[in-house]
């Protein structure tokens, strides 16, 4: 085995070197398909990590209307009493929404002086607690406030969490989808360059199967070059996507990570980029196969 490895591997060498234009295009092929994979791959984890932040962090917020009485007060703060939804609770008075907004938003701080009074409600900032029950409870806790007298409106972090999840789902698939037509594309341009190799050798090749070689040294070396085109395209993509990825995390991602309330913005982990030049691997196996069926 070691030496049918050393004479393929020798053999498809030479070949790529005598071919090495269309050697590159196919390389590029797959390099592009794991690329936009790779992309995707990327995006869809680091969306997943936003989600699961959100999740862990979810918030309820309740505005109260400016002539809330104390009675109407503590039949709010009853509903609001910590459960299997709600893990805490803090009232933030007029004044202090005022001041939160001043410190947050420097740059319009002077046009809320000019309105004169405050404009802003105060409010019940809810902490709601991880895991299902909140997520089926959360929906009709937020109807029954809505209802309560003395409520002006409730916003709740689990609308957003909810459209997320289906941007994810969306984003996975359309990536899946251009991921395998990509690399159908890329196998097939490997079976069309190593076809290429099979007719400049064909000579040689009948010698081969005249004098009785094993079929595994004639079709040996161009399923090996397969392997060597999808392993280098892979790597190159992996490159690419680690220049691109890190050239843009500092100037724009982790601003739009802070934005967002993402911690970080992480590149693939070790397993998925392993995978990924294992897939490119596989894909130009398959092309040296699919060239060398019959022969």
């Amino acid at each position: 085995m070691k030496q049918l490895l050393q004479y393929a591997f020798g053999e498809a060498i030479a070949s790529l070197w005598r071919g090495r234009q269309s050697s590159l295009l196919s390389t590029g092929t797959i390099a592009l398909a794991l690329f936009v994979l790779g992309v995707f791959l990327i995006l869809t984890a680091n969306l997943e990590r936003l989600g699961a932040e959100w999740s862990s962090s979810a918030e309820m917020s309740v505005y109260l209307k400016d002539g809330v009485t104390d009675a109407e007060r503590r039949a709010i703060e009853s509903a609001l009493a910590p459960s299997d939804i709600i893990a805490s609770r803090e009232y933030v008075s007029k004044e202090n929404a005022l001041a939160r907004f001043k410190e947050t938003f420097s740059d319009l701080a002077g046009s809320l002086d000019t309105l004169g009074d405050n404009p802003l409600p105060a409010s019940y900032e809810v902490q709601l607690k991880p895991g299902p029950a909140a997520e089926a409870g959360v929906e009709s806790l937020g109807g029954k406030l809505r209802d309560t007298a003395g409520v002006a409106d409730v916003r709740y972090d689990r609308q957003w969490l909810g459209r997320l999840m289906s941007a994810i789902s969306i984003i996975r698939g359309v990536g899946w989808v251009m991921g395998a037509v990509l690399t159908v594309a890329a196998a097939l341009t490997v079976a069309s360059v190593v076809r290429l190799a099979l007719h400049a050798r064909h000579e040689e090749i009948e010698i081969m199967q005249l004098v009785g070689a094993p079929p595994a040294y004639i079709r040996g070396p161009f399923v090996m070059e397969g392997v060597i085109q999808g392993g280098v395209g892979a790597l190159v993509a992996l490159v690419a996507l680690a220049v691109t990825f890190f050239s843009l995390r500092g100037p724009y991602l982790t601003p739009l990570a802070t934005a967002v309330n993402l911690t970080t913005i992480d590149f693939l982990p070790a397993e998925l980029a392993v995978l990924l030049v294992v897939g490119g691997m596989l894909v130009g196996c398959l092309g040296g196969l699919v060239a060398t069926w019959g022969h």
